[in-house]
């Protein structure tokens, strides 16, 4: 038989996949909360606060099977399972996943796949419970798992865990249909490329990407899976004090897969791959417009990790926006090197105001020599200024604690980084995400001390001849208070309605920091808001009176008396 007609034979036997995405936190992390961490309050206490944005991955997949195959698909999505829990009872997340998915809706689905999509760390241990509970509840479905995770450490999960059939080394789409339509599974997984079983691994076997190179094969997304107002006020956009966006109704696009860059602590390319590949401008365009009248976007939230790829085509993408009255957001940043005067007018021109920025060092070494960023500090300080200058406010990201790094290219970032006049500073401790080249330099010199299986970028776990992990955390901690409350620009340059916004947004995340209440005072005071001068006041002070944490930040920046 010819592979066609074997295709059209098998198209009509269904599928029934049950797609999971495990939750992007650590237990641990969820009931307790570092200090430095978001919080969500429950009926029975604070736990960590979950970030839950649409699975566009699955989602993309579930459009391309459904397109060329006879398949029925659910989503668990277990981070809006989560946030969705007025009080949250369970010893562990295991517990959870048993439970739930025994419940009678899935029972009577009973999937014949389960697919788990695992992109970061942190839900490497989720992962294998959920693996478990499903093979345990599902004792006929092939369980299968893909995502960065899978994709990176498919001999250490196949170490740990019994539970799996297969996983999927990159993207999925073509090997999950491949695999869906074939007659004899377990001969596909063992023959495809892009398959990985425990015997292959045995078998020292290569494998290889199966990567769709014409996106517009694709779909567009399976919006038929998800609830939507699942996802409006956990998205990644919340955690940026972005008021204007955050009433304007924000929906997923990813309009090319790939990146060429080589930044050392990335490892999107290992399910990507290094080159770009894009949707067309007219399917980017269909795209938006359905988003717009069939979700109701006013903002499209683009996950390309090389949004910049092409200049010109980004150009008529954002005519596209302006055409169709929609703004943008870009949460993964835009490539500085591309921001001209030029283009952020042209953001500026649908509505931007806000960027977020990548900037990841003040020094010029760590970026050059360690980082590999195709970036230079006088590109940093040009775009911040004609930002500023258009009134498009900065959200900046940085790392420090990378392998190679020193205390001195610390001080030295430092240093620049209090001459910018950003609206805001993110400061990120670095993380050895799997597969990049940061974790082999880590994991070749011995300088991961700790469990990063379940590490974010909220803890340090490296230590080099030149810090510890200690050293890193509280150096961190103290850029993140004089950046942008001691030294927070938009208050220095007399922006104290904006200045006091954000220590507002800090303190809806952490209700008991104590710098963002008194710098709200010195706001308050300013405006002559006699009611929050008071308010703010009367709560930094219980806060320092209690607490020799925030007692010995407030002697070491020697806050004056609020009068």
């Amino acid at each position: 038989m010819e592979k066609s007609d074997e295709i059209k034979t098998n198209k009509n036997k269904s599928e029934r996949i049950l797609f999971i995405v495990p939750p992007h936190i650590s237990f641990d992390s969820f009931i307790k909360p570092a200090f430095n961490e978001r919080v969500v309050a429950k009926k029975n206490g604070d736990f960590g606060s979950i970030v839950a944005d649409m699975p566009i991955g699955l989602m993309s997949i579930s459009a391309y099977l459904k397109k060329n195959a006879n398949v029925e698909i659910r989503l668990v999505n277990f981070n809006v399972v989560l946030n969705k829990m007025e009080s949250f009872e369970y010893g562990s997340f295991a517990e959870l996943f048993v439970q739930f998915l025994a419940g009678q809706e899935l029972i009577e689905f009973n999937p014949t796949m389960v697919g788990i999509s695992t992109l970061f760390t942190p839900s490497y241990y989720n992962m294998l419970d959920v693996a478990e509970a499903a093979r345990r509840i599902f004792p006929q479905a092939m369980i299968i798992a893909g995502g960065g995770v899978p994709t990176n450490m498919c001999k250490e999960i196949f170490d740990k865990s019994d539970s799996f059939d297969a996983l999927c080394f990159g993207e999925g789409e073509k090997p999950l249909l491949e695999l869906v339509l074939a007659k004899d599974k377990k001969e596909l997984l063992n023959k495809h490329p892009s398959w990985i079983t425990k015997d292959n691994i045995e078998m020292k076997k290569i494998f290889e990407y199966d990567f769709i190179e014409n996106l517009d094969e694709i779909p567009f997304y399976d919006f038929d899976i998800l609830n939507v107002d699942d996802y409006q006020s956990n998205s990644i956009s919340s955690l940026f004090p972005l008021e204007k966006e955050r009433r304007k109704k924000g929906m997923p696009l990813m309009g090319s897969r790939g990146c060429p860059h080589h930044c050392c602590f990335c490892a999107s390319h290992t399910v990507h791959g290094r080159k770009v590949r894009f949707h067309s401008v007219e399917r980017i365009k269909e795209d938006m417009k359905r988003l717009r009248d069939q979700y109701g976007a006013q903002t499209v939230v683009f996950f390309d990790d090389h949004f910049m790829a092409d200049i010109q085509r980004a150009y008529q993408i954002i005519g596209i926006l302006k055409e169709l009255d929609l703004t943008a957001f870009f949460p993964s940043s835009l490539t500085l090197y591309a921001l001209d005067a030029q283009m952020l007018k042209a953001l500026k021109s649908i509505g931007m105001d806000n960027l977020v920025l990548s900037v990841e060092s003040g020094s010029e070494r760590v970026l050059r020599e360690i980082m590999h960023k195709p970036l230079n500090l006088s590109i940093v300080k040009r775009v911040i200024r004609d930002c500023h200058e258009l009134g498009i406010s900065t959200d900046i990201s940085i790392l420090i604690g990378l392998p190679g790094e020193t205390k001195q290219d610390i001080e030295d970032a430092r240093s620049f980084l209090k001459t910018l006049d950003a609206t805001w500073f993110r400061i990120s401790m670095a993380t050895p995400l799997v597969g990049s080249e940061m974790f082999d330099i880590c994991m070749k010199n011995n300088y991961i001390k700790g469990e990063f299986l379940s590490c974010n970028f909220k803890k340090a776990i490296v230590e080099t001849e030149d810090f510890t992990p200690k050293y890193i955390e509280e150096m961190a901690y103290f850029l993140n208070l004089e950046l942008n409350f001691v030294h927070n620009s938009e208050f220095r340059q007399n922006n104290f309605e904006t200045a006091l916004k954000s220590f507002e947004n800090v303190m809806k995340a952490a209700n008991d920091h104590a710098f963002a209440y008194y710098f709200a005072a010195k706001c308050a005071k300013l405006l002559c808001l006699d009611g929050k001068l008071k308010t703010y006041k009367e709560r930094y002070l219980d806060i320092i009176n209690k607490s020799d944490f925030w007692k010995n930040y407030s002697d070491m920046f020697d806050l004056p008396p609020l009068d």
